[in-house]
C-alpha cells in the first residue's frame, strides 16, 4: 500500500480522483489551497485508489495522509 502525503499544510480544494480509479506516478490526486495558491498532490508510485481519507474544503497538515493506493 502506498500513502500519498500532503506536502504542504493548507486546505483540500478539490479532489482529482475516485475510489476504484487506476493512478501513474505523477498523476495529480488532488488540489491543495495554501495561502492563495493552488498546489497540486501527485502520486509517487502508481496504483489503484483504495481510500481517501479527506474531503474538499477540509484543512490538512504537512505530512498528513490524504489517500491510499493498492
Amino acid at each position: 500500500m502506498t500513502k500519498i502525503k500532503a506536502h504542504i499544510t493548507g486546505t483540500v480544494w478539490r479532489i482529482e480522483v475516485r475510489v476504484g480509479d487506476e493512478v501513474k506516478a505523477g498523476d495529480a490526486v488532488a488540489i491543495l489551497e495554501s495561502m492563495k495558491m493552488e498546489m497540486p498532490v501527485e502520486a509517487d508510485d502508481g496504483g489503484i485508489v483504495d481510500e481517501i481519507l479527506v474531503e474538499v474544503s477540509q484543512s490538512v497538515t504537512e505530512g498528513q495522509v490524504l489517500m491510499v493506493l493498492r
